[in-house]
């Protein structure tokens, strides 16, 4: 006990709100990292596995080798194995069954067909590719169209279309679209893509004979989900699976379902009592994993004569691939792209039909944004052209439709209720830093080098952290509920935090010691985070859906406060004060200018428990409790993003010049990583807009199989970006946090296409209205424009 500094002269450096380096960095920057590909064992095994060239056939015969057939396994040989389900409540939903390897028919290019192990991944790759099989050739469904169009040879034998799943809208559409006096339609495109993060599929697993426990190390967002699903499907009881993630290099929803390859691996240590690994290379992620943003909209906006939005009516059609994953569906993307489209507006007619079909390709996945990215683009391209159809300036239109604050809280058209928030103060601000009266001037002026100058912005939405009742109406295997969250007191005065989600970048590690400082006064540094393990870590869904720092940072929050008065009684005790005037801060218990060590609170709990009071709680320096928010249905996040490019109209080219984003994600707990995850966000929706494109022929063959084919958004491509926050607290959640892990890769392609529009204004192009905007697209939609213009001057010359 000692008589410090006084509590009053204090700063809180550590806690919330406080840009407090990420502590996980310094073993990553240092190579001290622990990632599946680091991990060595006695006996490990390399799995590899044979591919499907076709992308559609029946299996006619596989025949292996009499000599490795000891060393390669096919899909008759794991009869305990069963067929991956993902089942759904939604209707008109058609589940799929994917086999862990392709039984009877394979259904895309790159499904696994066969594997083989061996000492070393090279040996493996050598016996996999002596498996002979023979191949019927079946209709190939390449694209949505040519899949709706089937009448027999479906790509799921037994279902009546290649539908998985149509979903419909319908608010007031009718009534409101009769009496619009403008409208305005756009057929838009996104094309698939892959995720690409730095670290592919990982997958080891070992059967750990002390614990009678089948082990599963997988570099995976949902460890505990993973669990329930390897249990499920291997027909074990789940307290005999246990699933490790550690460090895991980059996931954006890739590694949050059940892969094939994790089940075939998991299956192989279960039979055969030794470790095995598989390891995707860049090829296997290229051809197998290119599974997402591929929508097509026709949408229809209804407007009076200044662009007030009254209506607005879509069909979607999302290009779903092959099967739908476990556990989230691919009724996911659909169920988001129908309740998402209206974005941050304020209109009350709505008619949406979303229709989900299966083709050839690989299972649709969830990637960073789902689908709040393809209708942002939709809607925000449709605000531009609707601007152009009234004469006036898109950013004039959008804040006339904006949901205004004084509207909050709101529940618009889709039933998404609205927390909080100024959405067009944030785009008067972002075109305020972006200078878009500057812009406009310069584009009159014109550009010395030929260059074309334009402006483009975006306002949206992200729904974060929604949860049960969300869930519940897609009727998913498992359903998010009340995410749990364990803190221990060390015998020293450190502090254990224990959750069940798992990083793959976010700063976990950082921002949950804040939360814990914040309440108890603990230094960053005392405070250490377990995550990624199902054997020491509670029950969570995972890391998915921007819900992190809101569920399980909320139940460290609780845990944290209810340890709080333990610590106090105790220390109220050792200093013989009333424990109600304690106040926990710097790593001490004080009551005025007299304190005590934490460090000393634990001991007396620990080691000297002869100073405690009588009356002390018996549950210890230890608390376990769980947390959602007051409304499931999600925290909403918004933000809005302008940029200016120049526009080479002799090469194509497109330079960002600019690019800021103004953004509210409620109270923030470390702006500095809240800058970090907008800004790789931003990245990869510059790739989406710009870059990145996953093309298919007719036989459903991908075309992009290398690094040199499939264009990454390097150093070099991604501007500097600015950033502006505004802090608007939800009143449903603890501390006042929102999600934002996806907010930064939504907006910009629509950003970048209403940019590049702009920039073409005049020339006659036609609107560029499909990802990605690449230098070929440009310069054909400029020759578009010249052609048309020589075609009028030419018909004008021979008029009479």
């Amino acid at each position: 006990m000692d008589h410090s500094d006084n509590p009053g002269t204090r700063t809180k450096a550590q806690g919330i709100g406080a840009r407090v380096p990420r502590k996980e960095d310094a073993r990553h920057l240092a190579g001290q990292g622990n990632f599946v590909g680091d991990m060595a064992m006695p006996g490990l095994c390399e799995v590899a596995f044979l591919r499907s060239p076709l992308a559609h056939a029946r299996i006619v015969s596989a025949n292996v080798p009499a000599d490795i057939a000891e060393l390669v396994v096919l899909r008759d040989a794991m009869p305990d194995a069963q067929d991956i389900v993902s089942p759904s409540t939604l209707p008109t939903y058609q589940p799929s069954a994917q086999s862990p390897l392709a039984s009877g028919k394979v259904r895309f290019v790159g499904e696994p067909v066969a594997l083989a192990f061996a000492p070393t991944r090279a040996q493996a790759e050598d016996l996999v590719e002596r498996v002979e099989v023979e191949y019927a050739e079946l209709p190939v469904y390449a694209n949505v169209w040519s899949a709706l169009d089937a009448t027999e040879d479906f790509v799921h034998e037994t279902w009546h279309d290649n539908r998985f799943v149509t979903l419909k809208a319908d608010r007031d559409f009718d009534q409101l679209a009769a009496t619009a006096e403008v409208k305005v339609s756009r057929r838009i495109e996104l094309s698939r893509q892959c995720m690409v993060p730095m670290e592919g599929k990982a997958v080891l697993a070992y059967w750990d004979f002390q614990a009678d426990q089948l082990v599963v190390v997988s570099a995976t967002q949902v460890p505990h989900l993973i669990r329930t699903g390897i249990a499920s499907f291997l027909d074990l009881p789940e307290e005999r699976v246990r699933v490790i993630s550690p460090d895991v290099g980059g996931a954006f929803g890739y590694k949050c379902v059940l892969q094939q390859e994790e089940l075939c691996v998991a299956w192989l240590a279960k039979t055969y009592r030794r470790p095995f690994r598989f390891l995707e290379d860049r090829r296997e992620h290229l051809i197998a994993g290119a599974n997402s943003r591929q929508h097509h909209y026709e949408v229809t906006a209804y407007a009076d004569r200044r662009g007030r939005l009254l209506a607005l009516d879509a069909v979607i059609t999302i290009d779903g691939g092959a099967y739908s994953v476990w556990p989230f569906t691919v009724g996911l993307e659909p169920g988001q792209a129908v309740g998402n489209l209206p974005g941050p507006y304020d209109f009350r007619g709505y008619r949406c039909e979303t229709r989900c079909v299966a083709t050839n390709k690989p299972g649709f996945v969830p990637y960073r944004g789902v689908a709040r990215t393809g209708v942002c683009f939709a809607l925000e391209l449709l605000m531009d052209a609707l601007a152009r159809e009234v004469g006036r300036d898109p950013s004039e239109v959008r804040l006339e439709n904006l949901v205004r604050p004084e509207q909050m809280p709101y529940v618009n058209v889709a039933n998404k209720h609205f927390d909080g928030g100024d959405y067009p103060a944030s785009l008067r601000r972002a075109l305020e830093m972006v200078g878009a009266d500057a812009v406009r001037e310069r584009q009159r002026r014109g550009e010395p080098d030929g260059r074309r100058i334009g402006l483009g912005c975006a306002t949206y939405t992200e729904q974060s952290a929604h949860g049960t009742s969300v869930f519940a109406t897609w009727g998913t295997a498992v359903i998010p509920g009340h995410d749990q969250a364990m803190v221990r007191m060390t015998p020293d005065g450190g502090l254990e935090l224990r959750v069940g989600v798992h990083s793959h970048g976010q700063g976990m590690e950082t921002s949950f010691a804040q939360i814990a400082h914040e309440v108890l006064g603990i230094a960053v540094e005392r405070i250490r985070l377990l995550h990624g393990d199902t054997g020491q870590t509670p029950y969570s869904t995972g890391t998915y859906a921007s819900r992190s720092l809101v569920m399980s940072g909320g139940a460290v929050s609780i845990a944290c406060k209810q340890l709080a008065p333990r610590l106090r009684h105790i220390a109220g005790h050792l200093m013989g004060v009333d424990p109600a005037v304690v106040a926990l801060a710097d790593g001490r218990a004080w009551a005025g200018e007299q304190s005590v060590t934490l460090a000393d609170v634990a001991n007396a709990w620990y080691v000297t428990p002869q100073r405690l009071p009588a009356d002390v709680d018996r549950a210890g320096l230890e608390v376990s409790t769980g947390y959602k928010p007051k409304v499931d249905t999600g925290a909403f996040t918004y933000a809005s993003q302008a940029a200016v490019v120049a526009v080479d109209p002799e090469t194509g080219a497109i330079e960002i010049l600019d690019y800021v984003v103004v953004e509210d994600c409620g109270v923030i707990v470390n702006p500095m990583i809240v800058e970090g995850q907008t800004i790789g966000g931003i990245a990869q929706g510059i790739g989406t807009a710009l870059y990145e494109e996953m093309p298919y022929d007719e036989q459903g063959q991908p075309l992009a199989s290398t690094l040199a084919d499939y264009i990454l958004p390097g150093a070099t491509e991604v501007p500097h970006i600015r950033i502006d926050h505004f802090e608007t607290p939800s009143p449903h959640t603890e501390f006042g946090a929102k999600g934002m892990g996806e907010g930064g890769a939504i907006a910009p392609p629509a950003v970048l296409f209403n940019a590049v529009n702009d920039a073409l204004r005049g020339t006659g192009a036609p609107e560029l209205l499909m990802t990605p905007l690449t230098p070929r697209r440009l310069l054909q939609a400029l020759a578009q424009g010249r052609a048309a213009a020589t075609s009028t001057v030419a018909a004008a010359e021979a008029a009479p």
